[in-house]
């Protein structure tokens, strides 16, 4: 890997766009290496990205409760984990960059939970049978990019970091093939600017929120890789989306968002339905031999700790069979008497307070003296950016960080993995990866006169003239919950060919009708919340197309993907190792036409492919 010298590194400027952890960690690290840096969020602040909003923990080899782990078995549950559809290589890098991520974090001042000697303490996560993740208490996320945000903080005092706050990026800007800048659109103003430089890096987060009810936050959208995606960055398993087992149920129709209840909360919590179907008692009123804990029934080696693809569906099924609780009976308990009997409801504060605070917040309902209600929710997405072991997309100089791209997690991601991959990509990869790329490619200075930003800032004019002409009859909302609607239903927790032909077609038609129909206020030249929300659901129409594109031809179950057709005897994912061990990198075409379908092999020299077993 070239270097590049000290001195040449201040003639050089890095784009980077999201200031999550992978964005604000990465660019607060380019800078500090001595590289101009451009930093962009939507958000009036960094402090505000949606990293924020993590609460479980870290996952990191560092065995310091003795009890077997090892880099190898973090990258072996990882892969794993994933349903063997992600890179050996990738994932084995993120395990041993894991024990360094949390010295770092610890230097920067991060309050991890301790321990009463005063040592870092740990707890388990799903997929996992060592007590490996890190934590400060239900609010992990906050630390850590308050960790980051400080890093961040330091470079723009020093003058080597540029924060463009309430800044969205609508195209990329490539120039003889490579990616030399952004198109961004103020979004106080709705100045349409242009920016360039050497190398842009996409750390945008993922795409939950195309599904409308999802636990990302409501301005979490998919358009900054969906722009690049348009401009030739090949896009990887994009129907790989994951479903929490683990988030407050959907409350009525009109509801915008859903609320997580963090992974953790299984470590004490018991998971459990009632025996009987159509059972309305109350839950102190079914007797204990009444109660089926069904996660610690088929899965007695890993119980409640089962990873989220595998207990999201186990909740699925028995609120299909009719066992569900709660008023619509999609819902199944998590319960803590037993651990507060064990432990005290005191231990049980210290760990978890604020998770059952804004639970009672949010239900009035006092998990302290009645179970929680919890069902499945899109919360994460494993798809994103086909990107090289460096990180780079197909677009040379375009880079992707975090849930904006595939790399690491293949089918399923195990819970706990989402900040270290975050770090490990900020921190860790991106100052170097994109250094050796600017040591080895010679880029001339370039002016944002260029016709290339000419061409895309007309592009990005000629979409917001064509939102705000249309003057129809419905609102973004309406038809975004449409969409979300026929995408949970069809290309959800469970998907079949036939549903996933019709969602195709019924996609394909509500976006026409979304282009004649929809009514965008204001202007382009003002703050003007609606006319950003339509460009982001414009492109989580086509996004949408794709995913159940991805999800029809691989003919599967693995991890997050289940296919009906494909599953074993005993309800469990049933892979294809022979014709589907590979990665899908989708090459856009065009507007309206078919895009092509590219595999990369996945080959796997240290673990051996099998059917996943957690009992």
């Amino acid at each position: 890997m070239k270097l590049v010298n000290p001195a040449n590194k201040r003639k050089h400027t890095v784009i980077v766009v999201g200031s999550g952890l992978a964005g604000g960690a990465g660019a607060a690290t380019l800078a500090e290496l001595g590289y101009n840096v451009k930093c962009f969020c939507f958000q009036d602040s960094p402090r505000r990205a949606h990293s924020i909003a993590a609460q479980g923990g870290i996952n990191a080899a560092k065995n310091y409760q003795n009890d077997g782990d090892s880099v190898y078995r973090l990258f072996y549950d990882t892969v794993k984990g994933g349903d063997f559809r992600a890179r050996e290589s990738n994932v084995y890098r993120l395990a041993q960059i894991s024990v360094n991520i949390i010295d770092q974090c610890v230097a920067q001042g991060v309050p991890f939970a301790r321990e009463y000697g005063g040592l870092l303490s740990n707890r388990s996560f799903g997929g996992a049978q060592v007590s490996r993740t890190f934590y400060a208490r239900g609010q992990t996320g906050q630390q850590l990019l308050l960790g980051a945000y400080q890093a961040l903080e330091r470079q723009i005092d020093a003058g080597r970091v540029t924060m463009y706050p309430r800044t969205e990026m609508l195209d990329v800007v490539v120039v003889d093939g490579r990616a030399r800048g952004i198109v961004t659109r103020n979004l106080v103003t709705g100045a349409i600017e242009s920016h360039a430089a050497d190398a842009v890096v996409l750390a945008t987060g993922g795409y939950g929120n195309l599904y409308y009810l999802s636990t990302n936050a409501k301005g979490s959208n998919a358009t900054a890789i969906w722009r690049a995606y348009k401009k030739g960055a090949a896009f990887g398993n994009p129907c790989f989306t994951q479903i929490h087992p683990t988030c407050i149920p959907v409350s009525g129709d009109y509801q915008s968002k859903l609320t997580l209840m963090s992974e953790s909360l299984r470590n004490d919590g018991r998971v459990w339905v009632p025996k009987q179907k159509g059972d309305k008692r109350g839950p102190s009123q079914i007797p204990e031999g009444e109660r089926d804990y069904y996660l610690e029934r088929r899965y007695p080696s890993f119980g409640n700790l089962v990873p989220r693809d595998v207990a999201s569906r186990n909740a699925k099924a028995v609120c299909d069979e009719g066992r569900g609780v709660g008023e619509t009976g999609l819902a199944v308990y998590l319960d803590f008497a037993d651990a507060i009997q064990r432990l005290g409801a005191s231990t049980i504060r210290e760990r978890y307070s604020n998770l059952f605070d804004m639970y009672e917040r949010i239900t009035g309902e006092d998990p302290y003296k009645v179970p929680m209600r919890i069902y499945p929710a899109i919360h994460y997405t494993m798809g994103g950016l086909w990107v090289d072991y460096n990180l780079m997309t197909t677009i040379p100089g375009l880079f992707a960080a975090g849930e904006a791209n595939f790399s690491d997690h293949g089918a399923n991601r195990l819970g706990a993995s989402a900040l270290m991959q975050g770090l490990s990509d900020g921190y860790f990869i991106l100052p170097y990866t994109v250094g050796d790329y600017i040591a080895t490619n010679k880029t001339e200075q370039l002016s944002v006169t260029h016709p290339a930003f000419r061409q895309a800032e007309a592009c990005v004019q000629e979409m917001t003239k064509r939102l705000l002409s249309i003057n129809g009859k419905r609102t973004v909302d309406s038809f975004h919950r449409e969409l979300g609607k026929i995408m949970w239903d069809q290309c959800g927790m469970s998907r079949n060919a036939a549903g996933l032909e019709q969602a195709i077609e019924k996609i394909r038609e509500l976006r026409q009708e979304y282009w004649q129909d929809v009514k965008v206020l204001g202007s382009g030249e003002e703050l003007n919340q609606s006319l950003e929300k339509a460009g982001r659901v414009a492109d989580f129409f086509e996004l949408a197309e794709l995913i159940c594109l991805d999800a029809r031809q691989r003919d599967e179950s693995c991890g997050g993907h289940f296919r009906e057709e494909y599953q074993t005897a005993d309800g469990e994912a049933q892979r294809d190792d022979e014709h589907f061990s590979y990665a899908a990198a989708w090459e856009y075409q065009g507007q309206d036409a078919q895009p092509v379908l590219n595999k990369e092999p996945l080959e796997f020299e240290y673990v051996h492919p099998s059917q996943r077993s957690y009992k």
